[in-house]
């Protein structure tokens, strides 16, 4: 395959921007080689700027659930671009768009838009923290919600301690309000709770893991939160800037029927846009400026252009509620041929997956939290992701990220899908 083009584009990339990328794992760190740069998209296919296709499985990171480049989501964008790009001042779409959500998902109340979702997280966080009037937080190892400072935070030396800062840049005084527990294991945040009895504002979790791969949580994990929460008076936030509208039209918390006090929203309701939501109980956002004292601000939150596409996405969804079970079954195939595969082959693997998120993990060991992920084989994840692009299937370029598969892959994609798995691992 001749990527001579996306080599050069590489290397001339490094003289003016970190890395040559604008975001880390573009890079191809994860799994060596020259990352492919990306002309095009249509339906299920990328084109690169060699002319190489590739059948699309990361789908821009998630929110291309209908595929890359709908007409409807389109035709949108270029009415709203008629009127102007952004404003600065409020819009009607706005207020469409703030209604639509409220429908779709009975957890919300009350909603603010923003512009990606960092800014959701962090926001959310903050909001929290002021209707609390509590400083600490609890994450989980493995969950990723932006790279605002307080998520940037790893655990000590024993899981159940103060983080420390992850990267440089993020300070120990911001590290110490961010107490960090282990995905799947509910002990580790009662003892938390326990340590830091009414200090801690809010507990804020991915309810389907994506950033250590698929990980699931378990009933027992996730309706205990929801009781510690509501017996300490903790915030309860759902990260379902990945799950919210992918894996339901209610997202994570109708899949598992628990219901947040906020919640956090990007990818798909920006139909490919740059789009992040936050929203929950109406007492909690009231505290919002201007209504409360809480400050949070964006010039170009709730764009023109960004309201379309994701007007039409969710407006798509709301009308054709089909699409999650079209979605099942397409990845239902994908898994089961890989399944097949890998057993003829005798390959030690775990494939954890929910709706139209999979990720597979070379080991043999379940894959529960961070610590059990990080036995994949990532040398092998390497080998194969090299070897399925090579046969024109674009995989994350990392173990650790999650599949996102559409509605507008075909019944041959996903065939060619499982032949070209079978012939990497071979």
């Amino acid at each position: 395959m001749d990527i001579s083009k996306s080599i050069k584009l590489f290397e001339e990339g490094k003289k003016y921007i970190p890395g040559g990328v604008n975001s880390p794992v573009r890079a191809f760190k994860s799994v060596g080689g020259n990352p492919v740069f990306m002309a095009r998209g249509e339906g299920s296919k990328l084109f690169d700027v060699d002319g190489n296709e590739y059948i699309d499985y990361i789908g821009s990171w998630g929110p291309h659930i209908f595929g890359h480049n709908p007409p409807f989501i389109k035709e949108a964008v270029l009415k709203a671009l008629e009127n102007g790009s952004s404003f600065g001042a409020p819009t009607e779409m706005e207020v469409e768009m703030a209604k639509l959500i409220t429908s779709l998902v009975p957890s919300i109340e009350m909603v603010r838009m923003v512009n990606s979702g960092t800014e959701a997280t962090m926001s959310a966080v903050r909001v929290a923290r002021g209707y609390t009037n509590r400083e600490k937080i609890i994450k989980f190892e493995g969950c990723y919600h932006g790279h605002a400072d307080f998520f940037l935070i790893k655990a000590g030396s024993g899981a159940l301690t103060f983080g420390q800062p992850d990267s440089p840049g993020v300070t120990k005084g911001t590290a110490n309000d961010t107490l960090i527990a282990r995905y799947n294991d509910l002990d580790s945040v009662i003892e938390l709770v326990k340590q830091n009895k009414g200090e801690i504002a809010a507990l804020i979790l991915e309810p389907v893991v994506g950033n250590m791969g698929v990980v699931i949580p378990t009933e027992d994990f996730m309706n205990g939160l929801r009781e510690i929460c509501t017996k300490e008076g903790i915030v309860f936030i759902f990260d379902e800037v990945m799950t919210g509208f992918r894996l339901a039209q209610g997202g994570a918390q109708e899949v598992f029927g628990i219901t947040p006090d906020m919640t956090t929203f990007g990818k798909i309701i920006g139909g490919g846009l740059p789009v992040g939501a936050f929203g929950g109980k109406r007492e909690i956002m009231e505290k919002l400026a201007p209504m409360g004292p809480v400050y949070q601000a964006g010039t170009l939150s709730g764009n023109p252009l960004a309201m379309a596409a994701g007007f039409a996405a969710l407006t798509h969804i709301k009308e054709n509620p089909g699409i999650y079970d079209l979605l099942e079954e397409k990845t239902d195939r994908l898994e089961t041929g890989f399944r097949e595969n890998l057993e003829k082959l005798g390959k030690a693997y775990r494939i954890n997956r929910i709706g139209s998120m999979i990720s597979m993990f070379f080991t043999e060991q379940p894959v529960y939290d961070l610590e059990s992920a990080m036995k994949s084989d990532t040398a092998l994840y390497a080998k194969f992701f090299h070897g399925m692009l090579d046969r024109g299937i674009y995989l994350p370029p990392a173990q650790f990220e999650s599949w996102f598969l559409s509605t507008a892959l075909t019944d041959d994609d996903i065939e060619r899908t499982i032949k070209a798995h079978y012939e990497a691992l071979s």
